[in-house]
């Protein structure tokens, strides 16, 4: 039998004061959707050594240089997402080129594609849509979008270096639009501007005039299609009080956008946050998803000037002090209302081992949108896998590295082999069975009981009957003694969850 153990008398009253059978408000109706330990939105109460334990991505290797002679330095803000068999990828085209006391402004400012058959190796296509150099006759290249006046723009000043490409997930989305692009516009008008097109490849305007025009746009700005509130939402940068935050508002049509609100983020502190990178979860499109960047300036210190690479950093400092000085890391989020998100103050993705061409303003943004893709062990189930910049600044390129890991593995409900358990708040369910995304030592495991409306366990089901769920499996049924694995007799019944780990980790839980 799992332990489980009070580590003080003042913890058990906070249980005891945890524990009071079902209160007056109605179970959560879980359906068959799948749900994360993202937040304790469905925890009631925690017993034991026990806590919600943000996990971190793993470094795998570069998967893409950006040293094409319309690429460099700058190049970034990649949207990557997969379409069919094919993997799709849309980035800034950019050159930073920083000279003593100035950075001198850059003739590459194009949104450019790439695609790939696995997410690791990738191609640049030759399109023939844009002319590089200018008026060189030249459109031997993957641009997708040029800072040149064409005549499908209209009024149009778009800025490539300032891109989000999604597919739109709309049912009624009209053929002609099924790739979208938000670009921030170059113009006098400040703003979005809303690009559409059939192929993902030739664009053309939806808007010629911006959509949201109050806000700081100098970062990736998006928009997307969701699909369990049926409306388009978009997330950009604003910058109230000199305080780098993000907005959101929701749209019928991507034209007209209503419900404006600035993110919160309840027992967070104030943080410069740059990027959003904000998307429905696609294994459970009811909770968003976000990896913001967050953005520090740490000033000149001993420790600044041991990072690495000091003669350029003082250089980049001689033209504006935070290009030396500032540093970007990537957090995690996430909400279920798509305004209000649980933000874990530790990176979830550090600058890392120091090393050439690290530490720095620019490096470590995480690519919007995550794939899945087929794991390098054998047998092993797939995984996500993300994409994080570095290399900003120097030479003539930067890199984008590969990192990955488990399916819904972002926070897990975690405890050591002196055990821990938790419980969750009144809910309902469809479907036949329990399934876990879990993790275990070989000594560890998970055990749970099913409670009824009056928080005790129901017959057959009690933490004894369970049958010790050990291993490491995506999804894996959890089986009684007497009653197996099929649960239906208690399907749209008010139950109650009591899981107690060992040495383990639970990722995410489904009913179904």
């Amino acid at each position: 039998m799992l332990l489980m153990q009070y580590p003080n008398p003042l913890l058990i009253i906070a249980v005891l004061a945890f524990s009071i059978p079902f209160c007056e408000a109605d179970p959560i109706n879980l359906g068959d959707r799948r749900e994360l330990l993202v937040d304790d939105y469905l925890i009631e109460s925690l017993d034991g050594e026990i806590s919600l334990k943000l996990n971190h991505p793993t470094a795998k290797e570069i998967v893409f240089t950006h040293d094409a002679p319309w690429e460099g330095s700058g190049s970034g803000y990649h949207s990557i997402f997969k379409d069919g068999d094919k993997y799709r990828m849309y980035y800034k085209c950019y050159q930073l080129s920083v000279q003593e006391g100035e950075l001198a402004p850059s003739d590459a400012r194009f949104t450019c594609y790439a695609e790939s058959d696995d997410g690791i190796h990738w191609t640049r296509p030759s399109l023939g849509l844009v002319e590089f150099p200018e008026g060189s006759g030249d459109t031997n290249n993957n641009i997708v979008i040029g800072r040149a006046k064409k005549d499908w723009m209209g009024q149009a000043e778009l800025d490539g270096a300032h891109s989000a490409v999604f597919k739109d997930a709309n049912p009624n989305c009209p053929p002609d639009s099924r790739y979208k692009a938000v670009l921030r516009s170059s113009g006098e008008d400040e703003g979005l501007l809303i690009l559409k097109s059939p192929d993902g490849i030739h664009w053309s305007m939806l808007s010629e005039r911006p959509v949201i025009t109050d806000g700081r746009f100098d970062s990736q700005n998006l928009a997307f299609w969701d699909p369990i509130r049926k409306e388009y939402r978009a997330y950009w940068r604003i910058y109230p009080n000199e305080i780098r935050n993000i907005r959101t508002a929701t749209s019928q049509d991507m034209l007209t956008w209503e419900n404006q609100t600035d993110l919160t983020y309840p027992g967070a502190s104030p943080e410069q946050l740059y990027t959003n990178q904000i998307l429905p979860y696609y294994r459970a499109p009811h909770i968003f998803i976000g990896f913001p960047s967050r953005y520090i300036d740490r000033g000149w210190s001993h420790s600044m000037e041991q990072l690495p690479e000091l003669s350029h950093r003082k250089m980049r400092s001689s033209a504006s002090e935070r290009y030396g000085t500032a540093i970007t890391e990537a957090l995690f989020m996430s909400s279920r209302d798509a305004t209000t998100f649980k933000r874990w103050p530790e990176a979830f993705l550090r600058p890392g081992i120091e090393r050439q061409n690290q530490w720095k303003y620019g490096d470590n943004y995480l690519a919007w949108q995550m794939v899945e893709t087929a794991s390098s062990m054998n047998g092993a189930p797939n995984e996500i896998s993300l994409y994080a910049s570095e290399d900003y600044w120097t030479g003539n390129s930067n890199q984008l590295r590969r990192y990955t890991m488990r399916l819904d593995g972002f926070v897990s409900a975690s405890a050591p082999m002196s055990g821990g358990s938790f419980n969750t708040k009144p809910v309902t369910f469809d479907g036949s069975g329990l399934f876990l995304n879990f993790s275990s030592s070989a000594a560890g495991g998970i055990k749970i009981e099913i409670r009824n409306e009056g928080g005790t366990a129901i017959p057959g089901y009690a933490l004894a009957d369970c049958e010790v769920v050990f291993g490491d499996a995506i999804d894996r049924p959890v089986s009684w003694t007497a009653k197996g694995t099929d649960i239906s007799e208690l399907k749209g019944k008010p139950i109650q969850l009591h899981i107690s780990l060992q040495d383990a980790d639970l990722f995410a839980f489904q009913f179904r």
